[in-house]
């Protein structure tokens, strides 16, 4: 039998998508073959449900190939996949980015190696994060900074797949988007799972306002860059001035909200409140007129009233939020989250549809606010790029992809804007 390269699946996060990248990498540098690679996400009980099914259907598809699970969901349940019958092998998120995991595999594992190969993800201490140049789209890169989360939010088990937070040195950081800048590439996002406590765990205790200053201060020819969801209570005053006197710092920043009501807040175990929320956008648009947001807000969290979820409803409007990632609540075994009192399956449904609406109203008149206005557009492909605030704005005129084109806006298609140059 011919063996055949490795083929990979992500489910989840855009850090799962650049670890993933890294592990195409160490395959291939290892020469496995014959073996198909599933990188789990674990945000939810759907989340690791959809990955049983994916596993099931990997499986069907390719009967023969050794079947590998990691990612987060591995790392927090690797009992659960190690008694699927369909799955060869379990590795944790620390293993999958070593590349002695990756020989150890090549080119016939099975028998040669521990089936499940999880450890104490809370032990590790080093700035992992192998480096990718050029993932994403021949526009955009990212940049991991940062992996692990301190913080212990009552619904999340997050932290248990990734460990406590871990920063990458920016010497490092910088280094690898001045190879991105002379590859070509026009933006970069720093992405990381706790993006705001960046440097807490590096020598002088550095903030993310630092390195993005000294980012924009040493990669001069960085046309833009861009940074990922934040903590805004956890926001430094360096990032603030970045904010206000940065024009290659894009206006949109994507905020970890997940309620707007004080007391669901406190038994989330957050750390702010509705009003901290609040002035942050203000302050930030006030800085930054052409500010956009983006939030993650949760639906249904167990206690969650009719009245709490109103203030996360009016929260939309009073913090301008344009971008919504709306998270029907589910319980995740293991959270103190999931022995609170629940809300009923049909209340958490509807009261995410309704905060969902209330985003797409947003998304409308956020457009509507566009037209006759001039963007610059990073083109993603000939025919679709996104503004500053990244909005997606379609041509009908094919594009350079990779460049950042000046363009008028002249109307929507109800999702886009569109434009001509």
């Amino acid at each position: 039998m011919t063996l055949q390269p490795p083929k990979f699946t992500t489910l989840g996060c855009r850090l799962n998508a650049y670890e993933t990248e890294a592990m195409k990498e160490l395959a291939a540098e290892a020469g496995l073959n014959g073996a198909v690679v599933i990188n789990t996400c674990a945000v939810t009980s759907e989340a690791v449900r959809k990955a049983r099914q994916e596993i099931r259907r990997l499986r069907r598809e390719n009967p023969d190939a050794r079947l590998i699970v990691t990612g987060c969901a591995a790392q927090t349940e690797p009992e659960t996949f190690a008694a699927m019958p369909e799955v060869d092998l379990v590795i944790g998120n620390t293993e999958k980015m070593q590349p002695e995991t990756w020989a150890r595999l090549s080119p016939d594992f099975i028998g040669q190696t521990e089936r499940v190969q999880v450890d104490d993800i809370m032990s590790v201490t080093e700035t992992a994060g192998h480096l990718i140049d050029g993932f994403g789209t021949r526009s955009r890169a990212y940049v991991q900074v940062q992996n692990g989360c301190d913080h212990r939010c009552t619904f999340c088990i997050i932290p248990f797949g990734r460990g406590n937070s871990r920063s990458v040195p920016a010497g490092v950081v910088i280094d690898q988007i001045k190879r991105l800048v002379d590859a070509g590439y026009n933006e970069v996002v720093l992405t990381g799972v706790d993006l705001t406590s960046w440097g807490a765990d590096l020598p002088a205790a550095p903030k993310l306002g630092d390195l993005v200053m000294r980012i924009l201060r040493l990669v001069p020819d960085l046309p833009r860059l861009r940074i990922s969801s934040i903590d805004s209570i956890e926001v430094d005053d360096n990032l603030m001035q970045a904010i206000a006197t940065e024009p290659r710092l894009m206006p949109h920043l994507h905020l970890s909200l997940q309620h707007g009501d004080d007391l669901i807040l406190k038994r989330m175990k957050r750390r702010h409140l509705r009003d901290d929320a609040i002035r942050f956008t203000e302050e930030a648009r006030r800085l930054r007129p052409d500010m956009t947001f983006g939030a993650d807000i949760i639906a249904g969290f167990p206690t969650e009233t009719e009245a709490h979820f109103q203030n996360s409803l009016k929260l939309v409007s009073e913090c301008s939020l344009t971008w919504l990632h709306v998270f029907p609540y589910s319980p995740r075994p293991g959270t103190p989250a999931a022995r609170m009192p629940q809300v009923k399956g049909d209340a958490i449904k509807s009261r995410a549809a309704r905060l969902r609406a209330a985003g797409e109203a947003r998304v409308e008149a956020h457009l509507a606010e566009q037209i006759g206005r001039s963007h610059h557009v990073l083109m993603e492909n000939p025919h679709m790029g996104r503004t500053e605030q990244f909005t997606e704005v379609t041509f009908v005129t094919p594009q350079p992809e990779g460049r950042i084109v000046t363009a008028a806006i002249t109307g929507t298609n109800g999702t886009q804007l569109t434009a001509q140059t």
